[in-house]
């Protein structure tokens, strides 16, 4: 047992001694990276960012999913199984997943026999329309409201895009005119806790740190009393990176949340598991894991333009139904979008087939 809380590389984050944190959670001294005064680079960052920002199609109009309905009734333009088979291929290519790719063309199928479609665009308006009633259920913004600070937690696995993903909430919640506070509780990770306050200082939000190797629950729970006595509005809390198949360092997650509760019984009061788009159908174990040690309440789907297959949020829609709360779909700041389900199905798939 004892083997779990030495130190470990640093790709697999790192546990702690639960029971010191328990009793004495806000002894070690906590470091804050205040927000600068001055306004002028969160003004020239908006104006370099603002020409950046393009549609859901033009982010997703790459990925597998939309090239491979594109090009579908090219390949094989008569309505009829063999298409629809070939469809339920290319659902599943895009890591849609089998349950979710079968049901929807078994659908389709059922309405084609009864001849309900004149043509391709007919069964293109039908398959947008089931699949956005697959993602409507999980469009649910995220409403920070009623609770002061409102605590996130975020979790995820390394590489996933957490701490970035921060910098952008952080930013987002700052132009709505919130006090933000972040802390840095990825205390494992080299870079981490500074990465951390790179995203500080560009967004002029101030960041509660402890440095590496600090315990984490320790740092979060120093961030939360920060929070409580400036007033502010919203606290997002890093975690270390971590596999779901960790158990020892998962369990450092319900630790936090525990420690939390010290201070307010219901914190935190979202946990926002930070998805990489591109890890396709393991995005689903992961999902799945998380939420029995954590309580996992909503998802980020990042990397969501260039390389992703782009299907898997349909798959975690079905098998979850967690509320999906952002998706990335771009670099900067303003590429974090509030979930649209019309708008994600749209920027799928084509206007209209092409005619041949």
């Amino acid at each position: 047992m004892l083997k779990f809380w030495k130190k470990k590389p640093a790709d697999n984050g790192a546990g702690e001694n639960e029971e010191a944190t328990d009793q004495a959670p806000a002894q070690a001294i906590a470091q804050e990276t205040p927000a600068p005064v001055e306004a002028p680079v969160a003004a020239s960052e908006t104006s370099a960012e603002a020409p950046a920002r393009r549609s859901w199609r033009e982010r997703l109009s790459g990925s597998v999913f939309s090239r491979g309905i594109s090009t579908l009734f090219s390949r094989h333009p008569k309505l009829d199984d063999g298409l629809l088979d070939e469809l339920e291929t290319t659902l599943i290519t895009a890591d849609v997943g089998i349950e979710a790719s079968t049901s929807l063309v078994e659908t389709l199928r059922k309405r084609m026999h009864k001849r309900e479609f004149a043509d391709a665009d007919a069964l293109l308006q039908a398959l947008r329309q089931e699949l956005i009633a697959l993602l409507k259920p999980v469009q649910t913004s995220l409403d920070i409201a009623g609770r002061k600070p409102f605590v996130v937690l975020t979790v995820g696995i390394n590489g996933a895009g957490k701490t970035t993903t921060i910098g952008k909430l952080a930013r987002r919640w700052r132009d709505e005119g919130k006090q933000v506070l972040l802390a840095a509780g990825d205390t494992f990770r080299a870079a981490a806790v500074e990465q951390l306050k790179t995203w500080g200082e560009r967004n002029q939000v101030p960041v509660i740190s402890q440095g590496q190797d600090a315990d984490a629950a320790s740092v979060i729970f120093d961030a939360l009393q920060a929070a409580r006595s400036r007033n502010a509005d919203v606290l997002i809390a890093d975690t270390a990176g971590r596999l779901h198949t960790q158990g020892g360092l998962m369990d450092e997650l319900g630790k936090i949340a525990r420690v939390l509760k010290k201070l307010d019984a219901d914190a935190p009061h979202e946990v926002l598991m930070v998805i990489d788009g591109t890890t396709g159908q393991n995005a689903v174990n992961q999902v799945r894991q998380f939420r029995q040690i954590v309580g996992v309440t909503g998802l980020v789907v990042t990397k969501l333009d260039g390389t992703a297959k782009g299907g898997v949020v349909f798959a975690l829609a079905r098998e979850f139904g967690l509320p999906i709360r952002f998706v990335g779909l771009g670099e900067t700041a303003t590429d974090l979008r509030v979930f649209d389900a019309q708008a994600y199905v749209d920027g799928l798939l084509p206007a209209e087939f092409a005619k041949t």
